[in-house]
């Protein structure tokens, strides 16, 4: 399986994750508000501090964002490019979110596929402190109850990422969801398979999903060779066949040059890259 050498050191356990309650709910995020505030009135309005949001046709303007990039240094395995500001915005094709606490505020790491307003369509890492909702829009969201998403320095890559811990519980939520963060250089599907089968969890759907993996490679064939993307899940069930588990899981995203691609991730040929954070509930 493909493999990108870290520049740190990880632990053994490949899984960050926490059982908790969850619940969900439409987000309405108002025009003219910054996106980071909009999401942290609805969540806080809902109960909740954390969980995961479905972008898909969102307006953004102003809006900046980043792509994967070629790291300069070897501190990192991959880095970002500079910052792209379309002057006339954008719309939301496919996208999630991750919504948490960084440096102990509000925070959010979300990929996604655009049409900006000039007709291009792009993709990547939406910047939370420069972008702003252009039109009011009711989204769904995923709140968690007994887990916050918390940004965290990652010892094996660097960077400071999105890792779930355990967190009062404030009622709002029920049901049984897992918070779960991936880490770098295990199979993806594999590695949900796996985790649903140790859990005796029959059949689980994905909410949410931002991430990165070492290229891609599709059910239907196609491949992405550049191996820094980020990645957005639009749809994923892990089920329980007769043969065992099976993850379906479609995911749209951009690579470091640019190219969009979208399709079902191939099982057992799709490491992570450098995290892969995402919500599970089971059914």
């Amino acid at each position: 399986m493909r493999r990108i050498e870290q520049p740190g050191t990880g632990t053994p356990e490949r899984i960050q994750w926490v059982e908790c309650a969850g619940r969900v709910f439409s987000l309405t995020l108002p025009a003219g508000a910054l996106l980071l505030e909009a999401v942290r009135d609805g969540f806080a309005a809902a109960g909740f501090a954390s969980g995961v949001v479905k972008l898909d046709g969102l307006g953004l303007s102003p809006f900046a964002y980043v792509m994967p990039a070629l790291s300069k240094t070897p501190e990192h395995a991959a880095f970002y490019s500079e910052t792209f500001r379309p002057q006339a915005g954008a719309r939301i094709e496919v996208g999630a979110m991750t919504f948490g606490q960084r440096d102990g505020a509000p925070f959010f790491h979300a990929h996604a596929v655009w049409v900006e307003g000039d007709g291009k369509r792009s993709g990547g890492h939406i910047l939370p402190d420069e972008t702003t909702v252009a039109e009011t829009i009711t989204v769904e969201a995923i709140g968690l109850d007994g887990a916050v998403f918390t940004a965290e320095p990652d010892s094996e890559t660097h960077f400071k990422l999105f890792e779930p811990v355990t967190a009062a519980s404030g009622g709002a939520g029920a049901g049984r969801f897992f918070a779960l963060r991936v880490k770098p250089n295990v199979d993806f599907c594999g590695s949900l398979e796996a985790f649903c089968a140790e859990r005796g969890i029959s059949e689980a759907v994905i909410h949410g999903g931002v991430g990165s993996t070492i290229g891609a490679r599709f059910m239907d064939g196609g491949v992405v060779e550049n191996f820094a993307t980020e990645v957005a899940i639009t749809e994923g069930r892990i089920t329980r066949e007769a043969d065992g588990f099976e993850a379906a899981i479609d995911v749209a995203l951009v690579d470091y040059s640019g190219a969009l691609a979208s399709g079902r991730l191939k099982r057992g040929d799709n490491p992570v890259l450098m995290t892969f954070e995402l919500v599970l509930e089971a059914r």
